[in-house]
């Protein structure tokens, strides 16, 4: 199998090309450095057969035309670059609406009409790049998480206070999360398996609460967890982000309605698609090892 990938200094990229490297793939790697999507097509790019688009501007915050910079037009210059290939399209469950519970969405459901940041709105528009080309598979994961994580875990790590870490809402949504080794099992079985788009996760969905318990365990943090009102959250957040946009931070408030979306509410995904077209086998979710990512 002869495979581009894209993103691949990243965490999933990266970790997309380990596994295809060890199953004696030929990789061929691309980084920002190696290759600015946002500037234009590869030049003189090598015969592949599949390529695997994993760059993208991952972000709630910030100028809206860069993360449509990276999101769509990148995207369309990497489909210009690989015109013959299998497409393997690293989508997001943020195409999913934001505004109400997603409870054990399936594809069908998204992309929708309303966002609540440019990140949603953009790859929403990348999928619609991808409507009418033939062989391509987009992948919708959630949550990832795993060794190298750059979001998920600082994001929880970074809102606690002192021994206390605050929820929005009760706590007992019920979130469907995606590991790294079960997000890379999907992408290789997408590079030769059946067109078509997938939502992708754990085997089963956690309680957030529970979940977030599990994981500070592991990583021996011994933390209180509190609870704030979604009613007094919400608006609070919409306040925020107006006061730090008109400063024109560059860092986002502790608290976004994007992540209020996520953890408030039910976020969960039907992954019966994967499972019965790629032959998708997703392990549990499991935050073994945490304590040295």
């Amino acid at each position: 199998m002869r495979l581009a990938i894209t993103g691949a200094t990243g965490f999933v990229g990266g970790a997309v090309r380990r596994a295809a490297e060890a199953r004696g793939w030929q990789v061929h790697a691309y980084g920002s450095r190696d290759w600015d999507i946002t500037t234009g097509p590869l030049p003189d790019p090598p015969q592949v057969d599949a390529v695997v688009h994993s760059a993208a501007a991952v972000t709630d915050w910030g100028p809206a035309e860069r993360v449509r910079r990276v999101n769509v037009d990148g995207t369309r210059h990497v489909l210009a670059s690989f015109p013959g290939a299998r497409f393997v399209h690293m989508s997001s469950a943020s195409v999913y609406d934001p505004f109400t519970p997603n409870v054990n969405a399936v594809e069908s459901e998204a992309p929708v009409s309303r966002y609540l940041t440019p990140y949603g709105a953009t790859k929403a528009e990348a999928e619609r790049l991808l409507l009418d080309r033939p062989d391509t598979v987009v992948l919708r994961p959630h949550a990832v998480y795993g060794p190298g994580d750059p979001t998920l875990l600082p994001r929880v790590l970074s809102a606690i206070r002192g021994r206390t870490l605050f929820l929005v809402g009760d706590g007992r949504a019920r979130q469907s999360l995606t590991s790294i080794d079960n997000l890379v099992q999907a992408t290789l079985l997408a590079c030769t398996g059946e067109p078509g788009v997938y939502n992708v996760a754990d085997a089963e969905p956690v309680v957030l609460e529970d979940a977030l318990r599990s994981l500070l365990t592991e990583r021996g943090l011994d933390i209180r967890i509190r609870h704030l009102p979604l009613q007094v959250a919400w608006p609070a957040a919409a306040i925020a982000e107006r006061i730090f946009r008109l400063a024109r931070s560059r860092t986002p408030p502790r608290l976004t309605r994007y992540a209020i979306s996520h953890l408030a509410h039910e976020r969960t995904l039907d992954t019966t698609a994967a499972r019965t077209h790629l032959g998708y086998r997703p392990a549990a979710t499991s935050f073994a090892g945490a304590a040295s990512w």
